[in-house]
């Protein structure tokens, strides 16, 4: 027996971060944002940098970069936030596109334009968004995939700015970003359109967070809407009582406007962003949503196309409610009854009688709901597959289209918006045409009797077109995302979801498991087991040999809360990402496939 008493339990150590050094910042495309100099990390020692992997397709991307607005500001004199823009798409690799897309969407700080994806190799980058924190020194001390990451990234920053200030290795002053040269035009990047009985339009122009209404020859500006009101405005839709439903796109909100009065109304959504765990029904102003893109007076419903969350809402203007009404969160292409399907960033609407129309921009899809709530598609494959091709809608291509407009032959046109092109689908044919080319970014077309105006959201303006009696013969062209895929072994594969709550943080067990991982795959052949939906965020799978190649599917979600024992209600915060990981099963492959959720990969 040992009488002595128990020595004291020694205070824990501070947690030590893996240093790894940073590879250099490349890309074909150059630098944006910079007023023309290159940047090397070299230029930004001494700073905290984080690197935004982003592409400007990607919903969560923009999310991500509404996140990091309030750090970017607070720390502008010790932080750096680097983009690297790494395209999926096609027209994404072009250099004025991404000039476009920097300025549409108000990124006020350096851009690498990364065409080939050098900059994402060097870094093993495995999705979009992806976020790399370099310490002042030029390493790499923490990786963050998806969203939810912004107050775990501020508590990194404040930490790592006493520790270099304490070293004298931090350095405080202006960074690299120049502001470029503003430019005049009516719209600026106009999102949506919409034909008033008046016979103007209602323009959402959504760069400059407004509303413009011009009159019957599509330049004359009537008057601007709102500017204090909307934030990045897109959809728009004409409801019975003449007034229009505006999707108020990063305010997370429907609001309606009265033509007649000018009065504007916020109708649903409470301005937060909705997450895993929040309601999906309600009172419409109690209920948050995602980054509504469209909206369509349908069935006695506003139906609303939640981008942010790959499903489809609905607000009924009697009750005042919201609901989900088809999708389930998962980005993908899948048919079926609505509760079950699948979406990938539904983006426009367009409603007849008897269908929904949906362009579903990530699938590069034209998808349709039937009044007895079963999803359907036209043409598309999937994530991965697009390019322009005309013909029988199976083998049919688009490039990621924002638009859907109902023609008076049953037929809808498709703006085509990568492709910069003006599509036909016709559901008696089941042929697809092209309508017109030479378009910039088309986003949305309006029928006014025998033409179509067509919202050429790049040109800044409303284009008139004919509908014409033929086709455009256009050479067809099929593409496959640049991403390379990850060869891995056949049989057994261990998948991690790796994850560290931040610090000062720690994972929420109060209510239950907080963490949830979700696999499936695409064919559902390739996984031979492993499928479904679990509390741990590690995985064995199981892979068919015969089958040569697939993406697995999988969406992580950690809630992590602020660990302070004397806090009855500590903050918590959701970090959650959802993986399209292309695979190749191959003799010799990776039996470990590791996502980084967040934190550093350390097996």
């Amino acid at each position: 027996m040992n009488d002595a008493a128990p020595a004291p339990t020694p205070a824990p150590a501070p947690r030590k971060r893996a240093r790894v050094r940073a590879p250099e910042l490349i890309g074909k495309g150059g630098w944006l944002n910079t007023g023309g100099k290159e940047l090397t990390l070299a230029d930004l020692r001494g700073k905290c940098v984080v690197i935004d992997f982003w592409t400007f397709c990607c919903i969560n991307c923009l999310h991500v970069l509404d996140e990091l607005r309030e750090l970017e500001e607070k720390h502008r004199d010790t932080l750096v936030i680097v983009g690297v823009h790494s395209p999926k798409f096609v027209h994404e690799a072009e250099h004025q596109a991404v000039v476009d897309a920097v300025e549409r969407y108000e990124v006020h700080h350096p851009v690498l334009d990364d065409p080939e994806l050098a900059t994402w190799k060097q870094y093993a980058v495995r999705a979009w968004p992806t976020l790399v924190v370099v310490d002042p020194e030029g390493y790499v001390v923490a990786q963050h995939a998806g969203e939810g990451h912004a107050n775990a990234i501020r508590t990194l920053v404040e930490e790592l700015e006493a520790e270099h200030e304490a070293k004298g290795t931090l350095r405080r002053g202006d960074g690299p970003y120049v502001a470029p040269e503003p430019v005049a035009t009516d719209l600026r990047f106009p999102g949506k359109a919409v034909l008033l009985p008046s016979g103007n339009y209602l323009v959402s122009d959504t760069t400059r967070h407004q509303l413009v209404e011009l009159a019957p020859d599509g330049e004359t500006v009537v008057r601007r809407i709102g500017e204090k009101d909307f934030r990045e405005p897109q959809g728009l839709a004409l409801l019975p009582d003449g007034k229009v439903v505006v999707a108020d796109t990063v305010h997370h909100a429907l609001r309606t406007f009265d033509p007649a009065t000018g009065v504007i109304e916020l109708i649903a959504g409470t301005g937060k962003q909705w997450w895993q765990g929040s309601p999906t029904s309600g009172p419409a102003l109690d209920v948050d949503l995602s980054s509504p893109w469209d909206v369509a007076w349908w069935q006695g419903k506003v139906w609303i196309a939640m981008a942010g969350v790959h499903q489809l809402w609905t607000y009924d203007p009697e009750t005042r409610t919201v609901e989900v009404a088809a999708g389930t969160t998962n980005e993908g292409l899948l048919d079926g009854a609505a509760a079950e399907a699948w979406f990938a960033q539904p983006s426009g609407l367009a409603a007849t009688e008897d269908r929904l129309w949906i362009a579903d921009s990530e699938t590069s899809a034209l998808r349709w709901i039937d009044p007895e709530g079963t999803v359907h598609t036209a043409v598309g494959t999937g994530l991965f597959d697009f390019g322009h091709r005309d013909g029988a809608a199976g083998q049919a291509l688009l490039q990621h289209p924002l638009g859907v407009t109902a023609l008076p032959d049953g037929s809808v046109a498709i703006s085509d918006t990568y492709n910069h092109a003006l599509r036909r689908f016709d559901p008696a044919t089941g042929e697809v045409t092209t309508l017109a080319t030479d378009l910039r970014e088309p986003s949305d077309a309006v029928l006014v009797g025998d033409d179509i105006v067509v919202v050429e959201s790049a040109r800044h303006r409303l284009t008139r077109l004919r509908l014409p009696e033929e086709a455009v013969q256009v050479e067809s062209v099929a593409h496959r995302t640049r991403r390379e895929a990850t060869e891995v072994a056949p049989g057994r594969l261990r998948l991690d979801v790796v994850f560290q709550a931040p610090t000062g943080q720690k994972l929420d067990e109060r209510y239950g498991p907080s963490t949830r991982l979700l696999v499936s795959s695409t064919p559902p052949e390739l996984l031979r087991d492993g499928e479904g939906t679990g509390t741990d965020l590690f995985r064995e799978l199981e892979l068919d040999p015969a089958v040569p190649e697939g993406v697995l599917h999988v969406s992580a979600m950690a809630a992590s809360c602020d660990d302070d024992p004397a806090n009855e209600y500590p903050a918590c915060h959701v970090h959650q990402q959802d993986w399209g990981v292309p695979v190749k099963v191959t003799e010799g492959g990776a039996n470990r496939l590791p996502l980084i959720l967040a934190g550093m990969d350390t097996p």
